[in-house]
């Protein structure tokens, strides 16, 4: 047969082959993605996913409002798609989850919980329990202890009445100890999270016990899965030494091992593994697992033993979290939660003396860790609410305990009645815990355990305060030190912009004293005399050893477990955070003494921490970054610019209101709460096209009020520094109630739409100037201190002065004429090839204060003119007269400062 026939013949072939096989258009040819498929389990597999995910997501959305942590929703889901609810359905778990579908779930669960329990082994840290070894000892053993024996005494009534009797009793025994005893670390330190305790000494304490009971549970866990599994004592105890041989050989040389590729692969030093390092961990977590599991101990002990080896220098541990937590804890954990909640059928509980053993369970597995631990709490120091926090922490239950019981499921030691009801027990005592300790520890309680400084900074900020002292005649509203809050890296070139201005020039130009003590230069002669000892001390304050600067660093605190590992290592991340290290070389470049403090709390505590640290710190100025990173570039690839049109979109959109109103929300709060003077820094200037950018060029509309007497004082210390030039503009008031809109600020800018509703103002105020007296005592102080600096009488500051352009302007409408001015900044500046500054006073203190209702309208008419409408978010946050800059679509950098 010729070679073009035998291809016919295959092709007729492939033909026949192909109508005689299954049909493969899938549900074009009419199949059912539900059917279960053993040859294609991936669709049915797909929809359980989806279904249990979407159904925990949904609950959780619920619980997380009420402080619970994310494992009830996850059980409680499995429980509602399970035969208690939604099995009733009919055909619902046959079509959803048939039992030939099952051990798939089962296996990708058992995958996803080997994962979940090495990252528990990494979030374990002995040095906890070091550092609080005698009271967490304390705590931990009789938390252990009381309930152990509780616990094997419950077993007895609960085994004669539910239990049939070719059960053994001594397993029963122990796996009804071990539920009613342990406590569950992991959902412990989510619950420390959510109620804000991981900083507090109560939270420490805690922390440690639950670490030493976690472990105790460990090892009890694997004593029982080792006797259900092996048929006679001895093997039981052969498993045991299997083990212990096992342990010892991951934490010697294994562990040695995994360290020297870690430094050979410079992986150690980064504190980022690479793809190898990632490789050979992922590979010790299942052959570890398998190991375990082959002995006769469950795959997951051996998840957990390897997450205990891995480095944690550098913050290596963290990295490697953060690159699988999010697979497990979306995808793998719940399914295995869910499972149990599938094995649950509380339809079984259709009697009162079931309903009767679980509120006996409950109360029994309460008491015995609150009483107990609340009592080695209070012998340990504690006073009584912090021992009862301790009590109710410490009973919190879950994923140690749900383990426990799904292996005594799988066993036959638990049917579906009792292993219901220990896991409606787990549900109850971990819902409990949140509200309980709330109730018995509320924040006005806690105790701090202390604010991470960087002691290398703290040392500097001490020696540049000890100068601070021998220095002469300061002008007591200059200021010398400052804290910075950062949060983002975006906000690092903004806040160093800025911090540069503080410093003054070199110490060329000081002053030469002579001192008797220390010496600071010293010549020898030629005859061999010594000279006097000399010491230069700088004649400004914003030269060398006189600004002191402490960079806070905000990290959030979330319920991610790299997020817990973060809060728990805050004293190493201080010193190996990429935007502190950052800081502190420009503080060293600039001849600053930079200070370093961190926090790793929630977002909502972020004032009260900025707050805290500026009353640690005795700064005189907090400095709040606010910047905005998106760029617009020109089609011919020239010059990118950074509009005010990004801040009214960019800062204050009214799509995705809701970080946006937070972030508004927590700048108004600083501004509340800080018990010093504010800035809040809006950074809208784009690097310039040209090189030999000469300085920075400072604008400032004076209105009066004390915000605007802080923005004065501060624009002439910051005119100490060569490099800087400002114009002073006080305006004004003609005529108050003449509001008619004149548009003479076309040059700004096109006008532009903030896509945000203009509602009523409603003052956040922070002083009470609400009488006439005040009031005039106020403007006296306005007028005096504009005399004061355009008028000197005293040549301390001449030089800073002398670069300052003071007007004076009368108009009826003082917005617009602020604007008209910055026109002209905004000229000169670029003349001049230095950046523009707006400072402005926030104002929002005087509440019946005419001029500022007088302002406020004037801004109405702004928006008018500009077809823009201001958000109440952007004026309650800026003030009035930032707030037009906005409107205006200036595009230029605002200082909006408050003071206190």
């Amino acid at each position: 047969m010729g070679a073009f026939s035998g291809q016919v013949m295959g092709g007729i072939g492939l033909l026949r082959r192909a109508t005689e096989a299954p049909a493969q258009a899938g549900i074009f040819s009419g199949q059912n993605p539900s059917d279960y498929n053993a040859l294609d389990p991936i669709r049915l597999w797909v929809i359980q996913i989806v279904i249990i995910i979407a159904m925990i997501q949904l609950l959780s959305l619920f619980l997380s409002r009420m402080r619970q942590p994310r494992v009830i929703a996850e059980v409680i889901g499995g429980v509602v798609l399970g035969p208690s609810i939604m099995g009733r359905i009919p055909n619902f778990t046959e079509r959803i989850f048939p039992a030939q579908s099952i051990p798939l779930l089962t296996l990708t669960a058992n995958i996803g919980l080997v994962l979940f329990l090495f990252l528990v082994g990494m979030e374990v840290d002995f040095k906890i329990i070091k550092r609080n070894a005698k009271a967490s000892m304390a705590i931990s053993s009789v938390g252990l202890i009381i309930p152990l024996g509780l616990g094997a005494a419950l077993a007895v009534p609960i085994y004669r009445v539910f239990v049939d009797d070719d059960v053994s009793f001594g397993h029963f025994l122990l796996f009804v100890a071990i539920s009613i005893g342990i406590t569950a670390f992991p959902v412990l330190c989510r619950i420390l999270t959510e109620v804000k305790l991981l900083d507090t000494t109560v939270g420490v304490v805690v922390l440690a016990a639950g670490v030493g009971n976690d472990v105790v549970g460990w090892i009890l866990l694997a004593l029982a899965v080792a006797l259900v599994n092996s048929g006679s004592g001895i093997t039981a105890l052969w498993v045991l030494l299997a083990a212990a041989g096992y342990v010892l050989f991951l934490a010697i040389p294994v562990r040695w091992a995994l360290r020297w590729l870690a430094r050979r692969t410079g992986c150690l030093e980064t504190g980022q593994p690479n793809a190898m390092m990632m490789t050979v961990i992922i590979l010790l977590v299942f052959v570890s697992g398998f190991y375990t599991d082959v002995i006769g101990i469950h795959a997951i002990f051996g998840g957990f033993l390897a997450g205990l080896i891995i480095p944690k220098d550098n913050g290596f541990e963290i990295a490697v979290v953060e690159k699988l937590e999010d697979l497990v804890t979306i995808v793998f954990v719940p399914l295995y939660f869910a499972s149990s909640g599938l094995n649950t059928n509380l339809g079984l509980l259709n009697n009162g003396i079931t309903w009767g053993y679980v509120v006996l369970i409950c109360a029994v597995a309460f008491f015995s860790k609150f009483i107990g631990c609340a009592f080695a709490a209070k012998i340990a120091g504690f006073n009584y609410r912090e021992s009862g926090a301790i009590g109710v922490l410490m009973s919190c239950k879950g994923l140690v305990e749900l383990i426990v019981l799904n292996v005594g499921l799988d066993a036959g030691i638990l049917d579906t009645r009792t292993f219901s009801m220990f896991v409606l027990h787990a549900l109850v005592l971990t819902f409990m815990t949140t509200p309980l300790t709330i109730l018995l520890y509320p924040a006005k309680y806690r105790k701090h355990a202390g604010t991470i400084l960087d002691k290398e900074g703290a040392s500097r900020v001490s020696e540049g305060n000890n100068l601070r002292g021998v220095s002469i005649s300061l002008e007591q509203s200059f200021k010398s030190k400052f804290l910075v809050v950062l949060d983002k890296i975006e906000q690092l070139p903004s806040v160093m912009a800025l911090t540069q201005l503080l410093q003054g020039p070199p110490i060329a130009s000081s002053s030469i004293s002579i001192s008797d003590k220390s010496s600071t230069i010293q010549k020898e002669s030629t005859a061999g005399t010594i000279l006097p000892s000399l010491s230069i001390i700088p004649s400004s304050p914003t030269q060398l050893g006189h600004v002191s600067v402490t960079a806070l660093r905000l990290i959030e605190l979330t319920d991610r477990t790299s997020a817990v590992l973060k809060s728990q290592q805050a004293e190493l991340l201080i010193g190996n955070d990429h935007i502190l290290n950052i800081f502190r070389s420009f503080g060293y470049l600039n001849r600053m003494a930079v200070s370093c403090a961190l926090s790793v709390i929630g977002h909502e505590e972020f004032p009260s921490s900025v707050s805290s640290h500026a009353s640690q710190a005795s700064a005189q100025l907090v400095i709040v970054p606010w910047s905005s990173c998106t760029t617009t570039g020109n089609d011919d690839g020239g010059q990118s610019s950074t509009s005010m049109d990004h801040l009214s979109h960019g800062i204050f959109p009214q799509l995705h209101p809701n970080p946006v109103i937070a972030h508004s929300q927590y700048i108004r709060k600083v501004f509340a709460e800080t018990p010093t003077d504010v800035a809040l820094f809006i950074d809208q200037n784009a690097p310039p096209p040209y090189g030999d950018q000469r300085g920075q060029h400072l604008f400032l509309p004076f209105f009066g009020g004390p915000d605007d007497r802080l923005a004065l004082s501060f624009v002439a210390q910051l005119c100490s520094n060569p490099s800087v030039t400002a114009t002073v503009i006080r305006i004004h008031r003609n005529s108050m109630y003449d509001l008619t809109a004149v548009n003479t600020i076309n040059s700004i800018g096109e006008t532009k739409n903030i896509h945000s509703g203009f509602t009523s103002v409603h003052h956040d105020t922070v002083y009470n100037l609400q009488d006439v007296q005040a009031l005039a005592t106020s403007e006296e102080a306005d007028n005096a201190m504009w005399a004061q600096y355009t008028f000197p009488s005293t040549i301390n500051h001449a030089s800073a002065l002398a670069r300052i352009e003071f007007k004076d302007e009368e108009s009826s409408q003082p917005l617009h004429a602020v604007l008209t001015g910055v026109t002209d900044a905004i000229t000169r500046s670029r003349l001049m090839h230095s950046r523009l500054l707006v400072v402005t006073g926030r104002s929002r203190s005087m509440k019946h204060d005419a001029k500022r209702d007088a302002l406020h309208a004037e801004l109405l008419e702004l928006c008018k003119d500009y077809g823009t409408s201001l958000s109440t978010d952007v004026q309650k946050t800026l003030g009035d007269v930032a707030s037009a800059f906005v409107a205006a679509n200036s595009n230029v950098s605002l200082l909006v400062m408050q003071s206190r």
